[in-house]
């Protein structure tokens, strides 16, 4: 037995070429004056399109609405200048509403902020692991389901203010309980709220449609505010539900870190840190798709955890990739991050100038704004896709979907990911199979009874003496009971048993435990085993698990196994 062998191969990136920012590399490159340029205008444009979304989630959050710019002004700035991405644009973003405005319910702002700094951490020590690469493992169905959850549950939330309704008890936090109160409240429907609402959205869609390149988010909330000044509409306003928000940035300051409120606000930011890196990487992978580029993933994530980190120390809610505002920025043909930063730079611009004029703004106008947000969040066309795909698919999106509506979106992402990879694991077991002589035994097959199952099944042989079986596929634990069965259901024990690995690309320790068992029963019968085929990977597996001479030898093929040459 030759000794095993650890063939040395290049080496990987160093520390420093998987963290480098984007904006180091950018400025590498060579940046000038048109550069520049682009970028100024790309982070204007985004700007615009940022100032009332950030305030909208914010307030659908719970929060007070200058917390959303806070999020946008500070977690902006630190994504884009420490991120791993050339284009992501961070800030709040809609998929995060459900969480903070649960975790603002339980714990106050005071125990969101909390929770918002240790998701950062979180997050910062996830990408220096180098751990961003498991983020892109989580199926798309889940993906697709608990994103169209949350958008179902933003939509709920928007209700109240599209309508214009007044409660006479506290809007429930569960979608049930809430649309009961809802319905009862439908008697005291603000006629001009809904108006302004349908006014707001009709505005945003038809912009859109008729001048792409227009903002149509700050067109519409400004004509709805317009409209809402000069006819004195008896509508809530900003002003009127907050008081306005500040013209500048609160000093920065840190959350209180007693242990007894660390360990009550955990279980919330570790769900923060894994949608801000579902969110984060997604928004990546759609710029790199729209630009030709790649991220790093990594370096991304230790960026958003520093971003959330800032954002929580200046009173700001959670920071993600947002992928609308992402894709406005390479439409409005950024070259790089700093368009990101600027961007950050003028909604600090806007805060400080026009603040007082936020106040005006119909709570309405922001929820229709919202409602349009929620309307592209689900993915109806991949909703529709994944539903005829097959059962195992739609299970997966509708358990996903389901939960995250009706209990909780931590709990409805673990079950969808634990059902997608049950699912995986499932067509995996079927890819495996076995041949003995020319005979392909799917292992994955129906129950038959022993008489025909085939297994035992033999066909004459070059040598009476000898039986090969080929293994095709993963060689997995989902797989190993299966194969365990086709070979201990051998009709007639031959002298010598070669097993070839050569079409096996991974084996892990349950299979090679069943193998080392299968071994010790031929031993005990008076059979040789021969092993061909096998990578130095599955060799070392199986010789760690006790697969080693004299219980059994390795050949390098099959031919090299046979009588003449054992």
């Amino acid at each position: 037995m030759t000794a095993l062998s650890h063939p040395a191969g290049p080496a990987g990136p160093s520390f420093a070429e998987l963290y480098t920012p984007k904006l180091v590399t950018v400025l590498r490159e060579g940046y000038g004056l048109a550069g520049l340029r682009a970028d100024v205008l790309a982070g204007l444009t985004v700007a615009i399109v940022a100032l009332p979304l950030s305030m909208a989630i914010a307030m659908a959050s719970g929060a007070t609405p200058e917390r959303g710019l806070y999020t946008a002004i500070v977690g902006g700035f630190v994504v884009s200048l420490l991120g791993g991405s050339r284009f992501q644009i961070g800030g709040p973003a809609g998929a995060f509403i459900v969480l903070v405005a649960l975790t603002i319910e339980r714990h106050g702002i005071e125990g969101m902020l909390l929770a918002t700094f240790l998701a950062g951490a979180i997050l910062t020590v996830v990408g220096l692991l180098r751990l961003g690469t498991y983020v892109k493992f989580i199926p798309y169905p889940v993906t697709v389901g608990f994103t169209a959850g949350i958008a179902t549950i933003i939509f709920s939330s928007q209700i109240k203010d599209l309508l214009g309704l007044t409660l006479s008890v506290k809007e429930p936090a569960e979608i049930i309980p809430k649309l009961e109160v809802l319905t009862h409240a439908l008697p005291t429907l603000n006629v001009a709220a809904l108006g302004l609402s349908v006014l707001t959205i009709g505005i945003i869609v038809g912009v859109k449609r008729l001048a792409p390149g227009w903002p149509n988010l700050l067109i519409a909330v400004a004509a709805a505010s317009l409209a809402a000044a000069l006819f004195g509409l008896p509508v809530a306003t900003i002003g009127t539900q907050f008081g306005g928000i500040p013209s500048s940035l609160p000093a920065p300051a840190l959350p209180d870190f007693s242990p007894d409120k660390v360990f009550a606000v955990l279980p919330d930011a570790a769900a923060f840190a894994l949608l801000g890196a579902i969110e984060s990487l997604l928004s990546a992978v759609v710029a790199d798709g729209m630009t030709g580029r790649r991220h790093r993933s990594n370096c991304e994530l230790v960026a958003q955890g520093v971003a959330n980190m800032a954002s929580a120390l200046f009173g700001g809610i959670c920071v993600t990739g947002a992928i609308a505002r992402t894709a406005t920025n390479i439409r409005a043909g950024a070259r790089g991050p700093i368009a990101g930063m600027l961007h950050s730079g003028f909604l600090l611009l806007f805060m400080l100038v026009a603040a007082p004029l936020a106040s005006y703004i119909p709570l309405a106008a922001l929820a229709g704004l919202l409602a349009v947000v929620a309307w592209n969040m689900a993915e109806k066309t991949a909703i529709a896709t994944l539903l005829r795909s097959g059962w195992g698919d739609a299970l997966v999106l509708l358990s996903t979907l389901l939960l995250t509506i009706f209990r909780d979106l931590t709990e409805g992402i673990v079950v969808g990911f634990t059902l997608g990879t049950l699912l995986f694991l499932h067509r995996m077991s079927l890819a495996v199979g076995v041949e003995h002589a020319h005979i392909d035994v799917p292992l994955a097959a129906e129950d038959v009874a022993d008489e025909t199952n085939g297994y035992a099944a033999t066909t004459p042989q070059v040598d009476p003496d000898t039986v090969v079986y080929r293994l095709s596929g993963a060689f997995f634990f989902g797989a190993a009971s299966t194969v365990g069965t086709v070979l201990d259901n051998i009709a007639q024990l031959p002298k010598r048993f070669v097993l070839d690995f050569e079409a096996v690309p991974f084996l892990d320790s349950t299979a090679a435990a069943m193998l080392e068992t299968f071994a010790h029963k031929m031993r005990r019968a008076g059979v040789k085993v021969v092993l061909t085929g096998t990578t130095p990977a599955i060799r070392r597996v199986l010789w760690n698990q006790g697969l080693r001479p004299p219980l059994v030898r390795f050949k390098s093929r099959v031919r090299d196994a046979l009588p003449a040459r054992v």
